[in-house]
């Protein structure tokens, strides 16, 4: 990889604005970048290795205080390796946790996804035409919240409840 890419350059390959740059470096996310002699920033390979690493703390929800402490505590050497691993220990648990929810959420839309597949499966098509197998008897009324009840569920309350006569 090159080193001494402008922060046009880096701008271009990284997906930050050249103003996101300055923040970073301002706010101490990045190290303070090499200068050519006009006083353009100057970013080496190390530099291009280490925003990498910071765009997958902050696309894995790392909030910008974090990412600063984590920087802190790299810029203290080896000494800080025990802390830094804590910390990134600490930052993936919470992604898990975070891709299992999205995982139960995901599951949660392809079944409701499925429930209307099969409403739509027995309702009439646009010809106006329904399936044999899914036509509605003339005599029984259909039931507006249907749509979002499961088949056992509209099976229990379509059953004709007890009356006292029923129960002598």
């Amino acid at each position: 990889m090159e080193s001494n890419l402008s922060i046009a350059e880096v701008a271009r390959r990284t997906g930050l604005t050249a103003h996101t740059l300055r923040y970073y470096e301002r706010i101490g996310l990045i190290a303070a970048v090499s200068r050519a002699p006009g006083g353009q920033r100057r970013y080496a390979a190390a530099d291009m290795e280490w925003l990498a690493f910071l765009l997958r703390l902050r696309e894995t929800g790392m909030p910008i205080q974090g990412m600063q402490a984590f920087a802190g505590l790299r810029s203290q050497g080896d000494a800080s390796i025990g802390e830094r691993r804590a910390m990134l220990e600490s930052h993936l648990a919470e992604v898990r946790s975070k891709v299992e929810a999205l995982q139960q959420s995901i599951q949660a839309l392809a079944q409701k996804i499925e429930h209307y597949r099969g409403i739509e499966a027995r309702r009439p098509s646009s010809s106006g035409i329904a399936p044999a197998s899914t036509k509605r008897k003339k005599h029984a009324a259909p039931n507006p919240s249907d749509d979002d009840q499961p088949a056992d569920r509209r099976a229990l309350r379509a059953r004709p409840r007890e009356t006292a006569a029923d129960r002598r």
